[in-house]
């Protein structure tokens, strides 16, 4: 053994020699992931690190008020939730919300996309409008909506009871029954440009000769949409569904803003839930439960959609 390594030694010293197949392959594999190891290392630091500590606190009793009681606690946390109704009131919250604003925002931001991706006069001007509401910071979208609602200062409460859709002007936001409409409205007009902009990008990546030869064999503009768009927009609505979803399930910003999780939890969602745990109640142990449950979830949710555009794609 040691007289084979002496002469490797010896034959990596001898200029002009050239390793093996083996060890080229090697180093082409290795080689972008030393280029890239600063910032896996420092992506592992920033994200993996906080995450695993994060989800440790999950399995601990981790209180501000008790601080020196942080023993492991096993699954006790996640026993909680099972007998904690706040829990299944705002997952059932979150559903109602993700799934309510995720279908007005994408449909509202396709027909927007489609109305865009044609040419008359002021579209420029209609560009920058329609784009305007994703720029505005959240704090002051949630601020102006919760005055909107508001009957005092606010005319939506009597635009909708002008249009009987209110009995009398007053705050919905005060309503249980449908408080969480309002927020969801809200984030409906915050999240539009989402839509617009990433699937207006996709419209202007159409080659315009597939329109011109649908319509030479006579199909219908229902036909070239479904035909022609669709498949064509299938991978970027698939993309932008996901991350939207994931986006607002884990957006609390307005629902804070407007309606504190209130009244009587009736807008709590699990990510308002979370916070409300974690830094009114200071139960940073049971607040990582309900944020584990979330994270597996969406994690859940997102193999399936990702499943799903596969073999789509593969039927194509």
């Amino acid at each position: 053994m040691a007289g084979g390594t002496t002469v490797s030694r010896r034959r990596a010293a001898v200029p002009g020699f050239t390793p093996g197949p083996s060890r080229r392959a090697a180093s082409v594999i290795l080689e972008p992931y030393l280029y890239l190891s600063p910032a896996l290392i420092l992506l592992a630091l920033t994200m993996f690190v906080p995450l695993a500590i994060g989800l440790s606190y999950a399995f601990r009793n981790i209180r501000l008020n008790n601080p020196f009681d942080t023993g492991f606690v096993g699954l006790e946390n996640f026993a909680r939730l099972i007998e904690d109704d706040n829990f299944w009131r705002a997952l059932g919250n979150t559903v109602w919300w993700t799934g309510g604003s995720l279908i007005f925002q994408f449909f509202l931001g396709l027909g927007l996309a489609l109305l865009l991706n044609r040419a008359f006069a002021g579209r420029r001007l209609v560009q920058a409008l329609v784009f305007l509401p994703w720029a505005v910071p959240t704090f002051l979208s949630g601020l102006t909506w919760a005055w909107l609602f508001n009957p005092v200062i606010g005319p939506l409460p009597h635009w909708m009871a002008a249009l009987g859709i209110l009995e009398e002007p007053y705050n919905i936001l005060s309503n249980p029954a449908i408080a969480l409409w309002g927020p969801i409205v809200a984030n409906v007009w915050f999240g539009i440009p989402f839509f617009a902009i990433t699937l207006l990008a996709a419209l202007q990546a159409i080659p315009l000769e597939l329109y011109e030869a649908a319509a030479i064999d006579g199909a219908t503009p229902w036909q070239r949409f479904t035909r022609v768009t669709l498949p064509f927009l299938a991978p970027t609505i698939a993309i932008t569904v996901l991350l939207r979803t994931i986006w607002i399930s884990n957006f609390a910003d307005l629902i804070w803003v407007m309606t504190s999780g209130g009244p009587a939890n009736s807008t709590q969602i699990l990510a308002t839930y979370i916070f409300s745990t974690a830094y009114s109640r200071l139960d940073f142990g049971y607040a990582s439960a309900v944020a584990t449950v979330l994270l597996v979830l969406l994690m859940l949710y997102a193999a399936i959609l990702i499943r799903m555009r596969r073999t789509l794609m593969r039927r194509r």
